[in-house]
């Protein structure tokens, strides 16, 4: 296989011939053929700018077995990774099974997964051992996942190998897709379906897109998060539909400047900053900004959670806006005594700071009577909390819909419905 770089390079010696011929044709002063040679240094010079805009294609297909392509896909990445200039690996259109998988960088020019087909996750847990993800990808600057294609993880025919549900030390079971340090890239027009565990996992990632990323699985999959960020900076998740047993998006201890717009989620555990606090040394959640969302259906709505009594922390300069809430349970919530499995003690107060936090125009349905919920640590109360234009309607038959808040004393502006706490 010829390389763009090598195809250039035999272009330019053309290029220089020809010229030479021109330079010659000229001094002896034949006119016609000064003309047709400058043609035919102009196309020339333009096949050669749309070579050096093309990407090299490694075709997974055509590196071995068509139906597990496991060895196959890390081959085409390697070849890729390997080359100068910008490359794509490209799984066509049909059904592939793969096997778990980690491909990492760092890649000596910008890489493109494009991946038009659908892959198939192995449903026999064995075959996972020593994996935590389906596919990890390490250490990838200039990176882009396209082409329209499913990850399905298969998450239903395995779930009778995963007791997760029953026992708090279960041996986690794999996610879909993890990215490790990702940088300056854009993942769009791709599914995730049914995955076993968390569907997308980010870690020290930095200037990365989620645009049109379409999530699904069934609203009783056990910790199938869509999107989880953790340590990482400047990601931006938009214009995408997620629907999942537990949060749509869950932001963890050192995300950054976050955005997150045009997202619907339906259904899950809606948008989630937290657990916060659980572990030492957490760094710090701040620049999150949430707007132009539709949540249905969902068991939260916004939340910001953090666990009573074990460790510091902050969360800061976060932002809900222009948010619609359809028949959700909780739709606004600061939980600050948040503990599942009883792991903590509830009447010691949490040692996260949450402060410059701001609720503006969320309207819809609440399918319970606590319609917002802020409630703050006792030892560090939440500070600068700012909510504007609610209006959360109750559904149900329990009165009126109410708004609590312990801890914290917001500034209150525009219509409040709920009355204000």
């Amino acid at each position: 296989m010829i390389s763009t770089l090598e195809l250039r390079c035999k272009i330019d010696s053309h290029l220089l011939k020809y010229k030479r011929r021109l330079k010659k044709l000229t001094s002896q002063g034949n006119m016609g053929l000064k003309v047709n040679v400058s043609v035919i240094f102009m196309l020339l010079f333009l096949t050669s700018a749309d070579v050096k805009a093309e990407n090299v294609v490694f075709d997974v297909t055509k590196y071995g077995d068509e139906e597990d392509i496991s060895k196959a896909f890390k081959s085409a990445w390697e070849d890729a990774c390997a080359s100068r200039s910008p490359s794509k690996v490209l799984i066509p259109r049909g059904t592939y099974l793969l096997g778990p998988v980690i491909i990492s960088g760092p890649c000596k020019a910008a890489i493109e997964l494009q991946v038009k087909g659908k892959l198939q996750a192995p449903v026999d847990m064995r075959e996972f051992e020593g994996f935590s993800s389906w596919i990890t990808l390490n250490y990838v600057d200039q990176f882009t996942l396209t082409g329209g294609g499913t990850f399905d993880g298969q998450g239903k025919s395995a779930s009778n190998q995963n007791n997760c549900g029953k026992d708090k030390h279960c041996k986690l079971p794999p996610g879909s897709l993890k990215f490790n340090f990702i940088t300056n890239g854009k993942v769009h027009d791709i599914t995730s379906t049914d995955s076993k565990y968390f569907h997308a996992h980010l870690l020290g990632c930095k200037n990365l897109t989620f645009q049109h990323f379409t999530i699904t699985a069934h609203d009783e999959s056990l910790n199938t998060d869509g999107i989880h960020i953790g340590r990482s900076e400047d990601i931006k998740i938009i214009d995408s539909d997620i629907g999942t047993g537990d949060d749509c998006i869950s932001l963890g201890h050192g995300s950054r400047q976050i955005t997150i717009e045009g997202v619907t989620c339906a259904p899950g555990h809606g948008i989630s900053i937290g657990s916060l606090g659980k572990s030492q040394n957490e760094e710090s959640v701040s620049g999150i900004f949430v707007k132009n969302c539709t949540i249905s259906n969902t068991q939260n709505g916004v939340r910001i959670k953090s666990w009573p009594a074990l460790f510091g922390g902050s969360a800061s300069d976060i932002h809900f806006e222009d948010i619609i809430m359809k028949n959700v349970s909780n739709p606004i919530v600061i939980d600050q005594v948040y503990c599942p499995w009883n792991e903590c003690n509830r009447k010691a107060a949490s040692k996260v700071s949450i402060k410059n936090v701001s609720f503006k125009n969320i309207r819809g349905t609440s399918r319970t009577p606590v319609a917002v919920q802020l409630s703050c640590s006792k030892d560090i109360p939440c500070d600068e909390v700012e909510v504007a234009d609610i209006d959360l309607k109750y559904t149900g038959s329990e009165g009126p819909a109410k708004f609590q808040c312990s801890n914290v004393q917001p500034k209150f502006h525009g219509k409040i419905n709920p009355s204000k706490c």
